[in-house]
């Protein structure tokens, strides 16, 4: 790590732009910055999360899946920072077969989906929808910035993987805990 902040505010954004991690600087409404904005937001909605897996005596066996979406929050905050360094590239091929092998691993032994599944069915599956859908726009903002500016295509993919899983886990969570699925009523 380069440097390190001694003095949290700076009042270099006071006028509405940011720094990037090579030094230069962009409006904080650019899509780079909408993109690591995103992209931050969905690590910050996977810690609470992880922390609400932890806090919870009756998810004791989902224990090894927070440990594994620990380690998806380091290579969110790894895609942030490639972001934040245009041409900089961090994630790669091996990051998207780790989320496949444990996608595929929580889907075994799931049943088929029959319909479509509404977030709910308890706090801890309401907030793996949270993610999902917070991931999801990370994902949209990213491919925006990648119409005018280079970005890593494995990065988009970590993204749309980890929105699977993530839908996946929800089921998952569901299976294990004995909690019905909330499932969609045609009105």
């Amino acid at each position: 790590m380069g440097k390190r902040l001694s003095k949290i505010y700076t009042r270099t954004g006071d006028k509405g732009d940011t720094g990037l991690g090579d030094g230069s600087r962009l409006p904080k409404d650019h899509a780079r910055v909408h993109a690591m904005g995103s992209i931050d937001e969905t690590n910050s909605q996977l810690g609470l999360l992880i922390e609400e897996i932890r806090v919870n005596d009756d998810v004791a066996p989902l224990i090894q899946m927070a440990d594994f979406l620990r380690r998806c929050q380091h290579r969110l905050f790894d895609l942030g920072g490639e972001v934040s360094i245009p041409g900089y590239k961090i994630i790669n091929e091996e990051h998207i077969v780790q989320i496949e092998n444990a996608l595929d691993e929580l889907n075994a032994n799931l049943a088929p989906l029959e319909n479509f599944i509404m977030p709910g069915g308890n706090r801890l599956i309401a907030q793996f929808h949270v993610v999902r859908s917070v991931c999801r726009r990370a994902e949209r903002d990213l491919i925006s910035l990648s119409h005018d500016d280079e970005v890593n295509p494995e990065g988009l993919k970590l993204l749309n993987r980890f929105s699977d899983y993530l839908f996946v886990a929800a089921r998952y969570t569901a299976d294990t805990l004995k909690v019905p699925e909330v499932l969609w009523e045609k009105g």
